[in-house]
């Protein structure tokens, strides 16, 4: 081989190393291997070529000028989105204000049933515990009479159930007068207890008035409420249909009207069952009173009864 070719060998081997050692720092760079053939530079000045591009490979983009940065989308959201706010009146009387027609009246009558419900309240805790108090007091001063006439001027002209009591024993013992001499006192014991037995459930009747219609707001205020609650979430999804949207901001003022009135609901029923079951006890412990004052008054009917066969002195020391 002549010396030339030994050259020339030489120089394609250093174009060859001089390749792969820039494909193996600059991956996305194309290699200069593959230039090397069409380059016709020197072998001393090959090993450079690479490493002038390599700044440029480097280099980051510069913008051209007059050139706009790239726009979003048409349909893409900005990056600073609109925020959508709620309603600033979130109260219950804004919430009230704001809501539909139907809804408002269900909220003004559930409201009026709350206040249906303690006026009652305090009218029946006043009207039970002063009818409490004169049935006890009935009831100790039958206890203390020995006679029915003796019962009957302790309690006077009292018109409480206590004194109607020892009124019409006395009214059907006045009555029975004449027939008590041929025939025994049964008839005259059962004639005084119907009687007795008749005040004492009109008694009862008179103090329960009032109570019946705390149970019918209880048991339906919660279904009025759900009714209420039903309608505004109606409205709430009619309200997203036509905004085109689930925001919070159109989503969540139909959904608070309508808990609002299940809570208006509750607020009425829940007083109201509590009340009727506690003036449900109090008036079955009224009904005892009088049924003891009852008692008392038959007790006193038999007494007399019997007093009828004794000496007027026996009875007069009696009385």
């Amino acid at each position: 081989m002549s010396r030339n070719g030994l050259l020339a060998a030489l120089a394609a081997s250093l174009i060859l190393s001089a390749g792969a050692v820039v494909a193996q720092e600059q991956p996305a760079t194309p290699a200069p291997a593959a230039q090397a053939p069409v380059t016709q530079a020197p072998a001393a000045q090959a090993p450079s070529a690479p490493a002038a591009n390599a700044p440029a490979a480097a280099a980051p983009a510069e913008p051209q000028p007059g050139v706009q940065p790239a726009q979003p989308a048409a349909g893409a959201e900005p990056s600073t989105a609109i925020s959508l706010t709620l309603p600033h009146d979130l109260s219950p009387w804004g919430m009230f204000m704001a809501a539909d027609i139907i809804v408002k009246a269900v909220m003004i009558g559930l409201a009026f049933a709350s206040f249906v419900t303690w006026t009652i309240w305090l009218a029946k805790s006043l009207e039970i515990f002063g009818g409490k108090l004169r049935a006890r007091r009935a009831a100790n001063a039958i206890g203390n009479a020995a006679t029915l006439r003796q019962a009957g001027r302790a309690l006077g002209h009292n018109n409480g159930p206590g004194a109607l009591l020892v009124r019409a024993a006395e009214e059907e013992a006045a009555l029975s007068a004449g027939a008590l001499d041929h025939v025994s006192g049964e008839g005259l014991k059962e004639r005084v207890t119907s009687r007795l037995a008749r005040i004492e459930a009109a008694a009862a009747r008179r103090m329960s008035r009032g109570t019946g219609l705390l149970a019918t707001i209880g048991s339906t205020a919660p279904f009025v409420g759900l009714f209420g609650t039903v309608w505004g979430i109606m409205n709430a999804f009619i309200g997203i249909s036509q905004a085109q949207t689930t925001n919070l901001a159109v989503v969540a003022p139909g959904i608070a009207e309508a808990l609002l009135a299940t809570a208006m609901g509750l607020v009425a029923a829940i007083p109201a069952v509590v009340i009727y079951n506690v003036f449900a006890r109090s008036i079955a412990g009224y009904r005892q009173i009088l049924a003891d004052a009852s008692a008392g008054v038959e007790r006193l009917v038999s007494r007399d009864l019997d007093f009828r066969t004794v000496p007027p002195a026996s009875a007069m020391a009696a009385e």
